[in-house]
Order: C-alpha cells, then sequence, then structure tokens
C-alpha cells in the first residue's frame, strides 16, 4: 500500500520521485550506554531518498524533529585533524576574499565546540557562534568562543542582529542540509546578514555524491542533499543569490555557496559552470537516481560477501571510526558483532559506547595495535588519508583496510 505523498522541502512539489530505501533505522548519532543497550529500546524511522524535478532537490521523506536530533549531540569538530587545518584555510582565505578586520563580525551557524571560529578569532575579527546542542555550547563557551545556545531560525536572527549587528560573513558548515523547515532558516540569514555581506555554506556536493555513490551520508539529519541549481532555485525566492562557488574536497567532496543579497555581489561563472555541469551529468534525470539505487545494492552485496567469507576463512574483522555515515552503512547492510567485533574512534565522547541499531562496541584507537584484527572496515572513508596515516603500525604489522565507498577495495 503506497504511503502518503512527501512534498518538496525547496519548492513544494507534491508526490516527489522516491528512488532509494534504505530501511528503518535508528537514529545515526543516538549511541548507546550499557543500561540503554540492556534496555533493548530504540527509536527507529524509515529513510528513503527522494529527487524533485522541479527545482532539483535530493531530499529524504520523513522528517525527526530536531529537538530530537540535536539538543544532546556526540559530535565534536576538534577530534578530526582535518577539520583544523580546514578551518586555518577558511579563516585566511575568508578574510582576503571578503577584505576582514578587526570591525568585522563572522557567525557560525551550527558552530559546535568552536573549533573552526577559533581560527577567525586568530585573524582579529569579532566572532558569535549559534550553536543548539547545550552540551556542545558550554564547551565552546568554555573555550573562549562567545555562543548563543539556540537554533537559528528567523527569532533568533533578529535577536542576534538587535544584540550585536549585523553579520559581515555568515558561516554554516555542514549545517544547511540539516534543516528541516528551511523557509524560515533562509529568512533567518537574510535578517541577519549585512547589506554588503556574504553568507557562506559549506555542504556536501550532489554531483560527488551520485559519482562516489555515497549512500552513507544519508541519515536522519540530513534532509537535504544539495545543488547549485536546487540552491539558486531557493535563495531566488527571498531576494538573494548566489555569487560563486567553491569545491573542496572534505567530507567527500563538498561545495561553498556564497550567498549575498541581490545584486550586492558581481556573480561568478563559476555559477552558471557548475549549474551546467550538473546538467551534463544528469542530475535532473530520474534515470540517474534509479542507477545510483542499483549501484547501492551493488555495494551492499559485494561488502556483505566479503565480510562473511573472510569470517568464514578464520579472520577477524574491526572497524574505523564511529561516524553518523558508518551507522547508515552498517544498518543498511545489517553488519552486527557476528562480523564486526567493534570499532574504534578518536572521540572519547564515543568511546565505551554502542553504536545505534548494530551495537557494535566503540573503543579507543590503540585497541587496533593491541588486537590485531586482521582486517579493519574503515567507516569513515572520507578521513582515509588521515586514518591511514595514523594506523601506519598497525598496517606494518600487516593489518589491511577495507574501503566500502565508492567501490568495496582491500587496502594494505
Amino acid at each position: 500500500m503506497r504511503g502518503t505523498p512527501v512534498k518538496c522541502r525547496f519548492c513544494g512539489k507534491e508526490d516527489i520521485f522516491k528512488f532509494l530505501e534504505l530501511g528503518t533505522m535508528a537514529l545515526a548519532n543516538s549511541f548507546l550506554n550499557e543500561r540503554q543497550l540492556q534496555l533493548g529500546k530504540e527509536p527507529t524511522h524509515p529513510l528513503d531518498v527522494f529527487f524533485c524535478e522541479q527545482c532539483g532537490l535530493v531530499q529524504i521523506g520523513h522528517v525527526v524533529s530536531p529537538d530530537e536530533l540535536f539538543t544532546d549531540y556526540i559530535y565534536f569538530s576538534a577530534t578530526s585533524d582535518l577539520v583544523h587545518r580546514h578551518a586555518s584555510s577558511l579563516a585566511e582565505s575568508f578574510q582576503r576574499r571578503f577584505s576582514l578586520n578587526k570591525d568585522s563580525r563572522v557567525v557560525e551557524i551550527a558552530s559546535n565546540d568552536g573549533t573552526v571560529l577559533q581560527y577567525f578569532k586568530k585573524t582579529g575579527v569579532q566572532t558569535l557562534g549559534v550553536e543548539p546542542a547545550a552540551n556542545i555550547a558550554k564547551v565552546a563557551i568554555e573555550s573562549g568562543i562567545e555562543t548563543v545556545n539556540e537554533f537559528f531560525n528567523e527569532a533568533t536572527a533578529q535577536a542576534v542582529r538587535e544584540r550585536y549587528g549585523a553579520a559581515d560573513v555568515i558561516l554554516g558548515r555542514h549545517v544547511f542540509a540539516h534543516v528541516p523547515e528551511i523557509h524560515g532558516f533562509v529568512k533567518g540569514l537574510k535578517t541577519l546578514l549585512a547589506e554588503k555581506g556574504a553568507v557562506a555554506i559549506e555542504a556536501p556536493y550532489l554531483i560527488d555524491f551520485v559519482e562516489n555513490n555515497e549512500f552513507d551520508t544519508v541519515y536522519h539529519e540530513h534532509y537535504s542533499y544539495l545543488s547549485v541549481r536546487a540552491m539558486s532555485y531557493l535563495f531566488n525566492l527571498y531576494g538573494m543569490e548566489l555569487f560563486d562557488v567553491e569545491r573542496v574536497a572534505i567530507h567527500g567532496g563538498s561545495i561553498i555557496y556564497f550567498i549575498g543579497h541581490r545584486g550586492a555581489h558581481p556573480v561568478s561563472a563559476n555559477v552558471a559552470e557548475l549549474v551546467a555541469a550538473e546538467q551534463a551529468k544528469g542530475l535532473g534525470s530520474k534515470e540517474t537516481y534509479r542507477e545510483f539505487a542499483l549501484r547501492t545494492a551493488a555495494i551492499k552485496h559485494d561488502l556483505m560477501k566479503l565480510l562473511t567469507e573472510l569470517k568464514e576463512s578464520g579472520k577477524r574483522i574491526a572497524a574505523y571510526g564511529a561516524p553518523a555515515k558508518g551507522n547508515t552503512l552498517l544498518n543498511y547492510c545489517g553488519i552486527t558483532t557476528d562480523l564486526v567485533e567493534y570499532t574504534v574512534d578518536k572521540s572519547p565522547y564515543k568511546q565505551n559506547l554502542y553504536t545505534p541499531g548494530t551495537h557494535l562496541p566503540v573503543l579507543h584507537p590503540d585497541r587496533l595495535v593491541q588486537d590485531m584484527p586482521d582486517y579493519v572496515l574503515l567507516l569513515a572513508w572520507n578521513f582515509a588519508d588521515e586514518i591511514l596515516q595514523q594506523q601506519q603500525v598497525y598496517r606494518d604489522r600487516g593489518g589491511k583496510f577495507i574501503l566500502p565507498i565508492p567501490a568495496v577495495r582491500i587496502i594494505e
């Protein structure tokens, strides 16, 4: 029996095209402690992916309340060396691009533990974070980054502007796709942004998502999967425009959308070029997404076949990383402790907990060299270079890594 038609989050079109069903899953960042594991009660939600032909947005259909997802959160930016390097690069490039000085104000939305704003603060600009997770906002404040502990919307933007003034730069790194009621969010950006200011939204890019078959980046926190076409459509509704775009390598392939009030900035040719590239790569066609679903099923088949064969031959398998994307992959494939004994992660906030749905114990990374499993499934594949370098001793002793995306392969 057909379910309720899904309406597009950007343009409102009804009954959009469903192309991928990943199953019913626990929330990707809802790790369990020992007591919760014993209780055996985990909320689960369907995880289906849709494409809107009218505006080009790819999106999930089932919306989980942001209060359930983000009020108490477990991801901290500071645990990744790559995030630190990227933040330093952003601060330097934005200072040059927008001529930022001591009178300039940079506001970061979903500022997490303040890691990124620390680098902007070092350049001498005024900084402010807006972070909904109380536990994480507290860490940021304690580290010296002034932070407003609220969800960002039009009302929050108005309050921030009245207290601190307009923002010369509004930075949103990997938050825009996490917003269910996107129109209120965009109205907030318009309200807070100075007349000649710029919004910089960094997000995973739909071209990379499709070409690399990054199905594991689908989870309930990621409501939207963004393209230049879709973002142009949305901001044009509110008298704003994309004036530049910049592709960056972080998180498996991302893009920074630069947005201003209409007419405030000259529009780069990069915008039209990427819209044309998206069209040429078939991102406006249902067939592209049908093929994506077939490749996703093939990755599941190949990975399960490899893990099962290794296990049956007496090999021991662990995993590296406990990212949200890893939990999508584990749950979609049905990988439990029958195949993978445990995973390891640098974040002390995840250690000694259990992955949602599949219940792999999360241990310290030192466990790999101490224990020497034969193979390690790299769940945090977007940090592959960093992790493979960190685990050189494990590799030198004969340990092998399995990378699942974009295709299953073994790295020795």
